[in-house]
């Protein structure tokens, strides 16, 4: 093993880079077998912040450092030179901590698509049991859920009359009811599945980690930040990492495993040698494997928040607009654990056209009892909903690349939103549509008024100036390291031996809907590729 000016920590069978959604799944797979010496490292903290329980919590988790890494994008074009805040989970269960808690597969047309492109094994039929193995699904085992997995899957806990009559205006719209996104055509509209346990959040870290924590054979370290992959003559031996301040050394008698997210994995591909030759070299770091493809790809849902000013109805801008308002909401989570404290950030979702021409739905909307500027920021003074659309399928492809051979330091991260000509016409045709909803007689009653982006807007300039305006992100980064260009179908890094990558980098392309669920399938399909090759 490299020699390095610092603590070994011994050898093991499995070493797993990345406590979040991926992470955790991989830990528990990889640990059943007590033969096994397992460790993981995560980079954050411990998921022991309250507010990581408390559903409503992801309003004190993202953009808090405990729990974020607070990362931004550079100053994209698309957005009319805006940056953005861009997420990334900074604790055990990672994005599992402190996301919208949506458990959303995607379609069966996405993962045929991965097949086609020449995945072997990733079509629809063959990752269902995946998806299903994991499952504790409320209504109980079917032909497209489990039962009895780490994962609990429920209802939400609420009720909206104007989400209801938004929902009812989808359907006048020409978009039907449906009750379950989850059976590969997800068209239609409905409330949004999650991944929570009585009313409280049920995490990656909940479900996998946690109940195996005790286990001999699995090692945890937390606050361990990861240098690189030490490789030696073509194959990864271990990795080199800090705690504290203290350089450590772990070796790999078997396999090491990248699960450290659309963001982090690349980059300690690039740090290790793997990526583009010229640009690492201009950092100093000795290029190993010439792969330019490593950090490109980048993919990601842009939402345009779409939002309308309302009378006669609740929402959640009154209820919480006052003390006696929040002491009543906070005494309902008290005491039967609903209401808005166990909402996640959407609750009601739809998936259509934009228009004839796409044989999918490509849209999906996630709208909300509520209205403010920006998220995490105060809510509108007078009562309102959002309606929150992005395109499901953008063309747009960023980079995520590191700036400087410092671990510490956080990657440039370019999503390149609305570059393609397609997206700049799905973007207009998105709002289009979501004007075309509340203008039904359900919504009618209400007096809906256009706040965000506003009736002003109108021609095809105006819409796309609009879109960029209040574009943002829905926090779904995939693709960086790619099946076909940077791993294989097995996850297996290609020309490196005893490598993968495991988590929502391998996506070739973004899967139709929240991308949490789609994650620890890879990771459990991934794990179960690792369990065989060992196997011979």
């Amino acid at each position: 093993m490299e020699r390095l000016n610092c603590k070994a920590m011994g050898e093991f069978d499995y070493i797993i880079v990345g406590g979040g959604s991926a992470g955790c799944v991989l830990a528990n797979r990889l640990s059943t077998n007590p033969g096994n010496r397992v460790l993981l490292l995560e980079a954050g903290g411990k998921d022991d912040y309250i507010w990581i329980r408390v559903p409503v919590g992801y309003l004190y988790c993202i953009g808090n450092p405990r729990t974020d890494w607070c990362m931004s994008t550079q100053a994209e074009a698309g957005l009319n030179g805006r940056t953005l805040k861009y997420p990334r989970g900074r604790v055990l269960g990672g994005c599992s901590s402190i996301n919208g808690m949506i458990y959303m597969r995607g379609q069966a047309a996405d993962y045929d698509g991965w097949r086609q492109a020449g995945n072997c094994g990733w079509g629809w039929d063959e990752v269902l049991p995946y998806f299903k193995q994991a499952e504790d699904h409320f209504e109980g085992p079917s032909a497209y859920h489990g039962s009895g997995g780490e994962l609990r899957v429920e209802k939400q806990r609420l009720r909206w009359e104007i989400l209801e009559a938004f929902q009812q205006a989808c359907s006048e719209y020409g978009i039907a009811a449906v009750d379950d996104f989850n059976r590969g055509d997800n068209e239609g509209t409905g409330f949004f599945q999650v991944t929570q346990r009585k009313g409280w959040r049920w995490s990656a870290a909940d479900a996998f980690l946690r109940p195996v924590r005790s286990r001999a054979n699995l090692k945890i370290e937390t606050g361990a930040l990861v240098d690189k992959v030490i490789v030696e003559d073509g194959r990864a031996v271990g990795i080199a990492y800090c705690v504290g301040g203290e350089q450590r050394t772990a070796g790999a008698r078997g396999e090491v495993v990248l699960a450290a997210g659309a963001i982090g994995s690349p980059a300690i591909l690039e740090r290790s040698g793997i990526g583009d030759a010229a640009h690492l070299s201009s950092l100093g770091v000795a290029p190993l494997v010439d792969r330019p493809e490593v950090g490109g790809n980048l993919q990601d849902h842009l939402q345009l928040r779409c939002a309308w000013k309302v009378s006669g109805v609740a929402t959640l801008n009154q209820r919480a607009a006052n003390l006696f308002g929040k002491a009543l909401i906070g005494l309902e989570y008290a005491l039967r654990r609903t209401g808005p404290m166990a909402m996640a950030p959407s609750q009601l979702g739809a998936f259509t056209k934009s228009d004839t021409r796409y044989a999918t739905a490509n849209l999906e909307y996630h709208v909300q009892p509520l209205s403010l500027e920006a998220f995490g920021g105060a809510l509108d003074p007078f009562p309102a909903f959002t309606a929150s659309v992005c395109n499901l399928r953008p063309e747009s492809r960023g980079t995520s690349r590191i700036a400087s051979a410092d671990p510490a330091e956080a990657p440039g991260i370019r999503p390149n939103y609305l570059s393609a000509e397609e997206d700049r016409r799905v973007a207009a045709q998105a709002i289009r549509v979501t004007r075309g909803i509340v203008a039904q007689p359900a919504l009618a009653r209400y007096n809906p008024e256009e706040v965000r982006p506003g009736a002003a807007y109108q021609s095809e300039e105006d819409l796309l100036r609009a879109a960029g305006d209040i574009g943002t992100t829905i926090f779904h980064p995939v693709g960086t390291a790619a099946m076909g260009s940077v791993v294989d179908a097995e996850l297996r890094v290609i020309g490196l031996d005893r490598l993968r990558v495991i988590d929502a980098s391998v996506m070739p392309t973004i899967t139709s809907g929240n991308t949490n669920a789609p994650t620890m399938m890879i990771a459990e399909k991934g794990a179960a590729m690792i369990l065989a090759a060992a196997r011979g």
